[in-house]
Parts: C-alpha cells; sequence; structure tokens
C-alpha cells in the first residue's frame, strides 16, 4: 500500500496542557468568546469540543442569566462525550451534571420527544438529545419555547443552507427571533455536498473560534505521523482485504453501504467472511456481547460488530461496552457501516480502513479522525481506502473513476486540512527576511513577490479565516480535480481559470481585483500545502555545487542550519525569487498524480486517462478533422492490437488519441447521429 500523504508532527504536548481553570488550549479559546449570543467552534476531533461545550453552558446559565441548555448531536452512539463531568478538580466553579433521565440519547426512553417537553417544564437545567429528538420537539412547542436557552448543536456540518434542511430551517429561525444563544461544533465547517452550511445573512451573526487539525496534532504527546493511502482491489473485497487488515493494530472496519457498487452481498454475510478472513470464530461474549476470534498467532481478537442490526442481535450491548472503553486491551477491531464516525471516541485506534467509495468529503475526514486521537504507545495512525480498480472493460468505467478521483480529492483535502495554516503577505524588494535567510517566519508567515493585498476588510476576513472553507470547495468541484490529474494541463488552467468561477460563485458580492486577491492568497495555500512545494528540501551533491557557485551569501545561513530555498515542482528557488507568478505554475495535485500511476494497473490507469482527457479543454477538435483521423485510428488500432494511446510521446499517436476521445464523446451526445463513425 502506498500513501497518498505522510504529515509529520512535532509532539510538543502543547495542545494537551491544563490551565487553572482545567481547560486545555482550545477550551480556553473557545471559554474567551463565552459572552457572544452566536458561537461557533471549528475544531479537530479530540480537541475537546464537548467539555467545551460544558464550560460555556454552565457560565451562560449560572453568571449569564440563560434557563437551560440542551445540547443535541447526530447519533445517540456519541452521547457519552456530554456524560456528568467533575469539572471543579481542577479549577472551574462548577460540575457538569446530566442526570440519566435528561440523556435522552440513551435506550430505554420510547418516547423522547415527551420526555423533552417535560424537560421543558422542569426545573433541570440540562438536556441531551439528538438531532432527530430536537426537529420533532421543536415541531411541537414552536420557537418561542427556546427563548433564552442555550441551544448546542454538536457535529454543525448537518445543517444545511437549503430550504428542504430541516436542520438548518430550525437555526434560522432561531436566528431570525433573536432570543435564544446558540453554540455550534465542527471538525469540518464544510459538507460533502456543494450546500453551505449557513446562509451568509445568518453566518455573519456567529462568532468563529478557529482551532486547527495541526495545531491540535502537532500538540500532541505521543502521536507523530499520520498516514494516508489508498489500496487498490480487482473483484471482490473480501479477497483482497487481508493485503491492508493488520489484526495487530487496533482498527475500525466501514464495511461498503449495502447499495454501493462495492458491497459484496449482504451485510450480515460480508461481516461473517470478514471474520473468517481474520481467523476462527469463537464465541460471543454475553456480558460485552463482542466476538470472540481466535487468529492464527493464538492471540484472541475482542471484535464488536455494529452492522447486525437484527431484532435478536447485541448492539445496544456493543454499544454500552464502547462507551465503557477504558483499556487498550478491551476491544481491537470494530466493524461498522453507518455507525462509529462522527464524534466517536476510542482513542487507541491506529488504524481507519474504510471499503469502496464515500461520496462525501466530510465522511471521509470525520472517519479519519477516529484515528486522530492522542494515546501513549500511538505513534501512528492511518486511514486506508479500498477501492475497485477502475478497469477499462468495466461496464461502470466513467462512475469508477469519478469516484476514485473523489477518492483522491479527499486525499489532498486532508494535506490542507492537516498542514499548517501559513499566512502570505507581499515582499517588496527591499524587504529582507532575517537576513533573507527564512522561508517562513516564526509566526508562520511566507512572503511572496507580487502577492496582492487585501484591499478590504472583507476580502482580509476572507484571506484570515476562510481559506480553508474554499479548499473545501474547490476540492469537491468536479472540474478541479479532473483538471489537476490531467498531466497535460498547464497549470494556470486551474490557477487563472477554474480558482477564480468558484470564488465568484462563493462570493458575488466581489469584484474583479478582489476575485483576484482571493485566488493568490487561494492559490498560495494550496501550493504550500501540498507536497508539490518542499519548504525543507534535501540538497544533491549537485545542487550544493551549485549553491556555492551561485549564491555564496548564504553558506554561512546553512552551515547553521537556516535553509533559504524551497523545491517548486523539483526546481530549487531561492526565496528572494519567490514570486506569485511561480505558484501560479505549481498544480498541487500532480504528486498524487504519480503515485496513483505507480499503483495502478495500465489498464485501470489508461480508463483514468480516457476520463480525464474527455474533459480536457486544451483539446481542440472538429467533425471534419476527427473524421479525416478515423481510418487512421481503426488502422492503428488493427495493426498494434490498442487504441492510441494519450499519454503517447508521438505526437501523431496523441493527436489520434484525441480524435477518438471527441468522437467517443460526440457519439455518446448525438448517439450515433450524423457523420460520426457509427463503430466508434
Amino acid at each position: 500500500m502506498t500513501n497518498f500523504a505522510t504529515i509529520q508532527y512535532k509532539k510538543t504536548g502543547q495542545s494537551q496542557n491544563i490551565d487553572a481553570l482545567g481547560m486545555r488550549e482550545m477550551q480556553a479559546r473557545a471559554y474567551n468568546k463565552r459572552f457572544s449570543q452566536y458561537l461557533l467552534i471549528k475544531a479537530p476531533p479530540a480537541s475537546g469540543k464537548s467539555r467545551a461545550l460544558m464550560f460555556l453552558a454552565l457560565d451562560k446559565i449560572y453568571n449569564q442569566g440563560l434557563k437551560k441548555a440542551i445540547i443535541t448531536v447526530p447519533e445517540r452512539s456519541i452521547g457519552a462525550s456530554f456524560a456528568s463531568a467533575s469539572l471543579s478538580q481542577q479549577g472551574f466553579f462548577r460540575d457538569w451534571e446530566l442526570p440519566d433521565h435528561w440523556d435522552l440519547t440513551k435506550s430505554g426512553n420510547p418516547k423522547k420527544v415527551d420526555s423533552f417537553c417535560r424537560f421543558m417544564t422542569s426545573d433541570d437545567p440540562v438536556l441531551l438529545c439528538t438531532h432527530s429528538t430536537l426537529r420533532f420537539a421543536f415541531e411541537k412547542l414552536g420557537v418561542e419555547a427556546f427563548d433564552n436557552i442555550l441551544i448546542a448543536i454538536d457535529e454543525f456540518h448537518h445543517v444545511s443552507s437549503n430550504d428542504d434542511s430541516r436542520l438548518g430551517d430550525i437555526v434560522h429561525k432561531l436566528i431570525d427571533r433573536d432570543k435564544a444563544h446558540l453554540v455550534a461544533m465542527t471538525g469540518s465547517y464544510f459538507r460533502g455536498d456543494t450546500l453551505s452550511v449557513l446562509k451568509p445573512e445568518d453566518e455573519n451573526k456567529f462568532t468563529p473560534v478557529t482551532y486547527t487539525y495541526y495545531e491540535q496534532l502537532n500538540g500532541y504527546n505521543y502521536l507523530k505521523t499520520l498516514g494516508i493511502g489508498y489500496h487498490f482491489y480487482n473483484g471482490s473485497y473480501l479477497d483482497s482485504i487481508g493485503a491492508v487488515l493488520n489484526p495487530n493494530l487496533k482498527t475500525i472496519i466501514h464495511i461498503p453501504h449495502t447499495n454501493s457498487t462495492a458491497a459484496d452481498g449482504n451485510k450480515y454475510n460480508a461481516v461473517s467472511r470478514l471474520i473468517d478472513s481474520l481467523g476462527v470464530y469463537l464465541e460471543t461474549d454475553k456480558e460485552t456481547g463482542l466476538y470472540h476470534v481466535k487468529i492464527p498467532s493464538g492471540r484472541i481478537l475482542k471484535i464488536a460488530d455494529l452492522v447486525d442490526d437484527s431484532p435478536d442481535a447485541n448492539r445496544e450491548k456493543v454499544l454500552a461496552t464502547l462507551r465503557a472503553i477504558k483499556n487498550r486491551e478491551d476491544v481491537d477491531i470494530i466493524i461498522a457501516m453507518g455507525m462509529a464516525k462522527e464524534g466517536f471516541d476510542w482513542i487507541w485506534c491506529e488504524h481507519a480502513l474504510t471499503i469502496g467509495y464515500r461520496g462525501s468529503l466530510t465522511e471521509i475526514i470525520q472517519i479519519i479522525g477516529r484515528t486522530t486521537r492522542d494515546a501513549q504507545g500511538k505513534t501512528h495512525a492511518q486511514f486506508t481506502n479500498l477501492i475497485a480498480e477502475p478497469l477499462e472493460s468495466h461496464t461502470k468505467v466513467q462512475e469508477a473513476v469519478n469516484n476514485m478521483l473523489k477518492a483522491i480529492a479527499c486525499s489532498l483535502l486532508m494535506e490542507q486540512v492537516l498542514a499548517p495554516n501559513y499566512k502570505f503577505h507581499s515582499r517588496k524588494e527591499d524587504d529582507r527576511i532575517d537576513g533573507s535567510s527564512r522561508v517562513v517566519l516564526d509566526d508562520g508567515t511566507i512572503r511572496i513577490k507580487g502577492l496582492v493585498e487585501p484591499s478590504s476588510d472583507q476580502v482580509k476576513r476572507i484571506c484570515d479565516s476562510d481559506l480553508g472553507d474554499l479548499v473545501a470547495t474547490v476540492l469537491q468541484d468536479e472540474r478541479v480535480i479532473k483538471t489537476g490529474l490531467n498531466e497535460n494541463m498547464p497549470a494556470e488552467i486551474f490557477s487563472q481559470n477554474l480558482l477564480p468561477d468558484i470564488i465568484r460563485k462563493q462570493y458575488p458580492q466581489l469584484d474583479n481585483d478582489q476575485v483576484d486577491e482571493v485566488r493568490q492568497h487561494l492559490a498560495a495555500k494550496l501550493a504550500f500545502s501540498s507536497p508539490a512545494i518542499e519548504l525543507d528540501p534535501k540538497f544533491t551533491d549537485q545542487e550544493q555545487q551549485k549553491i556555492q557557485r551561485d549564491h555564496p551569501e548564504d553558506q554561512a545561513a546553512l552551515a547553521a542550519g537556516i535553509n533559504p530555498f524551497i523545491r517548486m515542482a523539483d526546481k530549487l528557488v531561492h526565496v528572494n525569487d519567490l514570486h506569485i507568478n511561480l505558484i501560479d505554475q505549481i498544480n498541487p495535485f500532480q504528486s498524487s498524480y504519480k503515485i496513483m500511476s505507480k499503483t495502478l494497473t495500465s489498464e485501470g490507469l489508461k480508463a483514468i486517462h480516457e476520463v480525464l482527457h474527455q474533459n480536457n479543454t486544451t483539446i481542440s477538435m472538429n467533425e471534419d478533422e476527427a473524421c479525416a483521423w478515423w481510418p487512421k485510428i481503426r488502422a492503428f488500432f488493427e495493426e498494434r492490437k490498442r487504441e492510441p494511446q494519450i499519454t503517447s510521446d508521438h505526437p501523431v499517436e496523441q493527436r489520434m488519441a484525441e480524435a477518438l476521445i471527441w468522437i467517443k464523446k460526440k457519439k455518446a451526445e448525438t448517439q450515433g447521429q450524423g457523420r460520426i463513425p457509427e463503430k466508434a
């Protein structure tokens, strides 16, 4: 298996430090904004969002005069994060208390909406429920019932600005009435579709608290690296899973959804075959509901099955066991399909193995987040996507390729999300950066010649706080990934054509100059957060000699371990020469293309080339030329027993391949009408 991305962290321990009130860094950052009526907390898994909410809710109830706090989560399995907690022992003024009868995420309460309504007339201050329960209770009670109450929505990306979103409609009505307080919490403030989370007029009322993935993971005590990789299979995934499933790693396996193309029979049989591939089933523990499976080494694995939802299943018992995990040895593997994703807390998880394509980038990011908890003895976390190789012989090759491209887009997004959050500023000709010897300043600033500074407060806000959200939007645009992974496509088409178009759609109020200001900062972020740019390159002997010859003034800095060079697309660039025009020539997707080229079979790579080049906007072809090429294409096939290749070094073969792509595309559009060769 080859990783598309490997991110390293410094283990500073800073994100785990506790202050005098018992708060970690992110929690203190949120608490400092506690007087805001609308608070949006954007922070990664394991940063302590649930406890941050406890601090905020207690202050709003006992110091700011609110009547109650209602916490709502997307699924019952993650409700344990908000259980009662002793906060006073670490310095806070009060403990967090959630009575069992007001924890509506626990089983045994079939009339949850009735319980919700009773809570609203009680003297008790705190209730926990699911998003679904809140929606039904809101319909029954009306918006006025929530005046002077804090509503905290966990996994806030479930909200949508779409008029059909019931949860989004609740948020909009609460903001429109303006008498409730809202705390929105999410690890990914973007959805898996193209919809925005909030309407612009609503979002402007929120005070953001941003804590990046890099801040969180870089500040851990144990976790040092995170790998994101893909493994391709032919036939059934159950025949290939042994190549990527290491039973010695604490693993969450997400099998394909029942109706997906990767599903192999019904889900119960899939779990059985998966267990058979590990070893011999011994028993189901009566107390925990876990399967005991003996593997060839003689070790007994404890496996949690969250797929089986049949009437006689042990799912509730298994969920209770997972909520009560205290030791590394309690569970070895969790098998799930739609569960154990967002908000699910198993700190010892080292490997998230996802089988098949997931249409939502948000879902993948949530799954990866299951591995990024810090735990003693865990130095590496791994995400693996086991996906079918799109072969030319398959009937759904276009769909398979598109799904693979989405998977690669996810790895690129995670590179961006997990990388340091650099700030970019313009550098004048006479600027000096510590003797021109450092690429990145201590505050994370990179200075670039020709970079246009924001000309308005709105553009500055976008560049300061919205670039991460823009990256997610960019990487969910089908045109972007197909352009970026097309090795024949000039990088300028991506940076100067597609990026401005996406920015205009997101911010229609910006004029052309402002769009270009945002574009330059966005292009820099995409480039510097990908392997396309290496900030601390290792020099070859030949490069060392060239540096000594051309830049003798930098020898003292190099001897002191200070590097005045970066590597851009395999070319060394001196920091003094770093210009926005160079960045516009960087394709941040090419490293992923190189890895993909090495890991796929020739047939799989050819199938991807076909789909990519069907979207190649640089192909200039008309019907007369295409039809003129057809006899030569047929002769080429009869002689070589293969179609002409777009990747050929021979320009004539390249042009024949382009003509064939044009013919196939036009034939599909016209269904064989006109002069398009019928046998194409």
